[in-house]
């Protein structure tokens, strides 16, 4: 029995991971949960899995939630200290970081330090401190097994193979709810024209991501630390199907893909298993009911945040940090209604202008160069 602590439990990929647990109940317990504001559903997820303790980052939400549970045994702590408390102090095997940003990243590093398997879904950690993190698992023996359907789908390519004949890495993308629309028409789309993705069912941050291509420039990022190759071995390629979730080319120019219907608690149970397989219902691929994979190069000017995610994972050092942070401020903006779609890239193009880059961070750094960063934009 493997004892679970998801970060971010009512989120989309939370919520999968809990219905993973639900379906082998022999194998996964879910020991402990976190949610930002939603109480109500986190209340259920508490009476549903009875976790030994659960944190919720708003500290006012955390006190109602109390008086709601009080029939509980399940301990309530919150803020970001609670997210600490639990990731320190918690007994758990498997850490699943499901939360969204930046917030993912201190709580990653306890789990790391107790030795955990780190299922990772908070690709935003290797993105601002990649090198540092790589670097801590193997400072303390802890495993990092990606749950990002694209690097589960690279992971699972490479079981059984050498780095060395490593020719390249494709990263599949949808192309998002813009793949077929011009640039100009991009000038007033609209916070629900965006939220609109074709294939998959996410969060409002990452699926602003997808619109704009910034979740596959993140995922770029990610992988050449997850998977330690140089820039030039990582490639995008749009493939509307979603069916191919990425690919490896080799030396010999063979290619290995993992192929499935879109379905996030596939990488979720397989990063929870591995290196076995538990056998599940998840839908199968009927192939002569797909009738055509197609593939197309992504237009980068259209597309300027992938641009940028290329051009900082080339400068390294606190580059990418400012990337994600301004991204995350741009994003809120957008949600709110106070940016148009555009202004995205427009807004991490000016962070990165003004804030400087630190080549060889520490850890101490990169808080600080977030932090800065976020400041910077909201008095510009």
């Amino acid at each position: 029995m493997k004892k679970i602590l998801v970060l971010g439990s009512t989120g989309s990929i939370g919520e999968n991971t809990l219905n993973v647990i639900d379906t082998f109940p022999d194998h996964f317990k879910a020991v402990g949960l976190t949610a930002h504001s939603n109480i109500d559903l986190l209340e259920r997820q508490i009476r549903k899995h009875n976790p030994e303790s659960v944190v919720v980052s708003n500290p006012g939400k955390a006190q109602i939630l109390k008086t709601k549970i009080a029939d509980t045994k399940t301990a309530v702590y919150s803020g970001s200290d609670g997210l600490l408390e639990i990731t320190k102090n918690s007994d758990y095997d498997i850490l699943v970081t499901a939360l969204v940003g930046f917030a993912g990243l201190a709580p990653t590093i306890e789990g790391i330090k107790r030795k955990k398997r780190i299922a990772l879904a908070n690709k935003e950690t290797l993105v601002v401190a990649g090198e540092f993190i790589i670097d801590l698992c193997k400072q303390y023996d802890a495993e990092m097994i990606p749950v990002d359907s694209e690097h589960s789908a690279i992971f699972q390519s490479l079981v059984g193979e050498e780095n060395k004949n490593i020719s390249k890495l494709i990263l599949t993308a949808s192309g998002g709810p813009f793949f077929n629309r011009e640039y100009n028409e991009l000038q007033n789309v609209s916070v629900k024209d965006a939220l609109n993705h074709p294939n998959w069912e996410m969060g409002a941050k990452i699926t602003i991501d997808s619109a704009s291509m910034m979740n596959k420039g993140l995922e770029v990022i990610e992988a050449k630390w997850m998977f330690n190759l140089s820039n030039d071995k990582i490639e995008v390629v749009i493939h509307p199907q979603s069916i191919i979730h990425s690919m490896v080319e080799f030396n010999d120019r063979s290619i290995k893909a993992q192929l499935s219907i879109p379905d996030m608690k596939l990488p979720i149970q397989y990063a929870l298993t591995y290196p076995d397989r538990l056998e599940s219902n998840f839908i199968e691929t009927d192939f002569p009911k797909l009738h055509q994979l197609t593939f197309f190069e992504p237009d980068l000017e259209k597309f300027r945040c992938l641009k940028l995610a290329y051009e900082v994972m080339d400068q390294g050092g606190t580059a990418p940090c400012i990337l994600n942070a301004a991204n995350e401020f741009a994003v809120e903006k957008f949600l709110k209604g106070s940016i148009k779609f555009l202004e995205i890239p427009e807004i991490i193009d000016s962070a990165l202008n003004k804030i400087s880059n630190h080549h060889t961070p520490d850890l101490e750094t990169i808080f600080e160069c977030d932090r800065k960063t976020r400041e910077f934009l909201e008095t510009r």
